[in-house]
């Protein structure tokens, strides 16, 4: 039958191909044959997966895999052990299929090391032993809606440390840092608020100060972490303290780019998390005082009671996500 098929596609009836846990996957296959064609079957394969796959020279590979959706459905032919044979006109067939997406599906991920993806498997057997393949991707976004996460995620938080520059008796006195964000919640197209205070009770000038926006990728094997990847997103910073001065850092503006949305809970293999250090960088060979400072990055901004935007200073709010992450082939943060 190869000469014979036409075509032969799967038509989601979302023609952005983007679904949301618990709602329902529709379409259609379409079959279009030139002559008559006899066939034993048509399976349809719905899969969810996320997959780890690291590949280490000089050893074995490390690849793991977990399932989240494994539904098959037969639309012609069947169950027999005698392969009853249905016979295929001339010109198109359309065989519709629906079925509804489990709740607490992880977001579709495509990551260096590993990804969670989600498609359409089809097959149509011939009466002679010929199999024709076709499949479709479709992408899932599990929203965080910031508006139904615990309400400390509203508050503002802050980290202190106090460190001393130099080593043993090479020590040339101690920095206070204390840093605080406006809260510790935001989604892309908001600006993180940074407020810090630094006190140089040192010998030496501070060369800057600077405030870091990063992603963490962790690949996990066997609930052991094998990878992770740290990059930049955003940063800012300011110059010098000289020696026993102290400079402050009051509402400046950490700006969150366009971010695929991250929402992998319900995936162990892969981990997605978002934080923003506050680093000082001493002159010389002195080692860099790091504060971290853990946020979420949700899907949905904060609302007022009336169901308005709750939007804050120079926020702007990207109409569509990105899919992709074109940052993955950049370099890693040390």
């Amino acid at each position: 039958m190869s000469k014979k098929l036409r075509k032969f596609l799967i038509l989601l009836d979302n023609e952005n191909l983007l679904y949301f846990p618990g709602s329902f996957l529709s379409g259609r296959i379409l079959v279009e044959v030139e002559d008559h064609a006899q066939v034993t079957g048509l399976f349809l394969h719905v899969v969810g997966e996320g997959v780890v796959h690291l590949s280490n020279r000089g050893r074995a590979d490390v690849n793991d895999k977990e399932n989240y959706i494994d539904f098959r459905m037969r639309l012609l032919g069947e169950e027999q052990e005698n392969k009853r044979v249905a016979v295929l006109s001339p010109g198109e067939h359309s065989f519709p299929f629906k079925l509804g997406l489990p709740l607490g599906l992880p977001s579709t991920f495509l990551g260096k090391h590993g990804w969670v993806q989600y498609y359409c498997k089809l097959a149509l057997k011939e009466s002679s032993g010929i199999v024709h393949k076709n499949q479709q991707v479709f992408i899932i976004m599990n929203p965080i809606d910031l508006n139904l996460e615990p309400s400390l995620l509203m508050q503002p938080f802050h980290c202190e440390i106090e460190d001393t520059l130099g080593v043993g008796c090479l020590s040339v006195g101690p920095v206070t840092c204390t840093v605080r964000l406006d809260r510790g919640g935001y989604v892309p197209g908001e600006s993180i608020s940074i407020f810090a205070t630094i006190e140089n009770n040192s010998k030496t000038t501070i060369r800057k100060t600077r405030a870091i926006l990063t992603e963490t990728i962790q690949y996990s094997y066997k609930n052991k972490i094998v990878q992770a990847e740290t990059r930049e997103l955003a940063s800012l910073q300011k110059g010098q303290i000289p020696a026993r001065t102290t400079d402050q850092w009051k509402n400046e503006l950490l700006h969150i780019p366009p971010l695929p949305p991250t929402n992998l809970r319900g995936c162990r293999l892969i981990r997605i998390q978002y934080d923003v250090y506050f680093i000082i960088y001493s002159k010389g060979p002195e080692k860099q005082i790091k504060l971290q400072l853990p946020i979420m990055m949700a899907t949905y901004p904060i609302r007022n009671s009336d169901g308005t935007l709750q939007r804050k200073r120079d926020s702007y709010y990207p109409a569509v996500l990105p899919v992709f992450r074109p940052w993955l082939t950049s370099k890693t943060l040390e």
